[in-house]
């Protein structure tokens, strides 16, 4: 049954971080590293670049030649080399010289700029420039990115194609990650099937088997999914053997206080329930349990309000044992209606973004799965707030902010 007092959303989440914790970190090539969460500060082992090099294709030479010269009055130089990428020059450049460069080939010994070839043309071995230049124009210099030494990126970063780049640029092809956590998805449900065209008697489609799937995926995890009948002696014996393997279990169904709900209880006799009922909607039947050490995050079988907990309560969980803490993108919108709540209750209601405006659906219910098609976004309602007027600023979460 549900503890004496619905908790407040906010304590719930505490809890739960207090029992969340990271996983093992492992070495990874960068080719395999995408999309995962760096586990220790990563410090360059180069310069980047290493040497002086040119930002244009143009010519290399001493900017002092160019003073005083211009589209009007131009001066000439002798190319006496040329430098393509991935190749240097061995010649000291002299005044009244210049070598042809490619974009980032190293500047040669003695020069201090590069003139690009729209402001030259040649005759032969001789050009002609018809602009002046200033000491390091069109060169990047060494260690212009970062330096031998420097700390190029920090823990707990999620590796995507810039952190890959630098971390290639270091000078390093692996990279230590923590480990994607294995989370065991067990959905509970006599009545629940695999889709099919035809249902028989009170047969529900199981479509919280791909609803939690996606989500745990797109947090980073590894889901195993799995399938119960509300029956308590069997869903024990799963208990035991999926926490035995996984490093987190999720439920769905057997949260709420009526006849055959049996997650919680089984929940309670392996292990400790800390979070049962909050004060959430949808949602309130929520449920949270350490069973051998490991989390057990008890979600609704109605699959919005199991959404809604996922991504109030599970989310944030199963980052951070990546090592990885989300930053949502919390926006203000005014509501285009009024919107009524109740005191001591924190709402996610869900709506759908215009422009300045954010509309709330008039789909309710927790298990109309249309409704969270047809919206973009929750409005968050805190639990110190009787509702919103028509108008009224609003705290909005998109959807696609949620991702990692």
């Amino acid at each position: 049954m549900f503890l004496s007092k619905l908790m407040p959303m906010d304590d719930a989440q505490k809890i739960i971080n207090t029992f969340t914790e990271s996983t093992e970190v492992e070495e990874i090539s960068l080719e395999e590293a995408y999309q995962r969460v760096n586990a220790q500060e990563v410090i360059s082992t180069l310069n980047s670049p290493p040497f002086d090099r040119s930002a244009m294709d143009g010519y290399a030479l001493l900017a002092e030649d160019s003073f005083g010269h211009s589209e009007t009055n131009p001066f000439q130089l002798k190319v006496v080399d040329q430098i393509g990428a991935g190749q240097k020059s061995y010649l000291k450049l002299k005044s009244g010289e210049a070598i042809k460069i490619s974009t980032g080939a190293p500047i040669p010994s003695g020069a201090n700029a590069v003139v690009m070839e729209e402001y030259t043309h040649e005759e032969g071995d001789i050009i002609h420039v018809e602009t002046s230049m200033t000491p390091g124009e069109n060169v990047s210099p060494a260690g212009e990115d970062f330096n031998k030494g420097d700390t190029v990126l920090q823990k707990g970063k999620l590796l995507g194609p810039a952190e890959l780049a630098i971390i290639a640029s270091a000078g390093f092809d692996h990279v230590s990650v923590y480990k994607k956590p294995r989370i065991a998805v067990l959905i509970t449900g006599s009545e629940l099937v695999m889709p099919k065209k035809e249902l028989e008697g009170a047969e529900v489609i199981n479509s919280n088997h791909f609803t939690i799937k996606s989500m745990v995926e797109s947090c980073l995890a590894v889901p195993e999914m799995f399938h119960s009948i509300d029956d308590a002696q069997l869903v024990e014996e799963l208990f035991n053997e999926l926490l035995e393997e996984y490093d987190a279990l999720i439920t769905t169904g057997g949260t709420a206080i009526s006849k055959g709900d049996v997650v919680v209880d089984v929940a309670q006799k392996l292990g400790e329930v800390h979070v049962h009922g909050v004060s959430l909607r949808p949602g309130k039947p929520f449920g949270f349990a350490q069973v051998q050490g490991k989390p057990v995050f008890m979600l609704s079988g109605f699959p919005v309000a199991a959404m809604v907990q996922f991504d109030v309560f599970a989310r944030d969980a199963l980052l951070k044992m990546q090592g990885f803490k989300r930053n949502p993108l919390l926006v203000h919108k005014k509501a285009a209606r009024k919107i009524a709540s109740t005191l001591g209750r924190t709402d996610y209601i869900r709506a759908r973004m215009e422009g300045e405006m954010v509309r709330p659906l008039k789909i309710k219910g927790s298990g109309i799965i249309r409704s969270m098609v047809e919206s973009d976004s929750y409005i968050i309602i805190p639990e110190n707030l009787e509702g919103i007027e028509e108008g009224d600023q609003c705290q909005i979460l998109p959807y696609h902010s949620l991702k990692a």
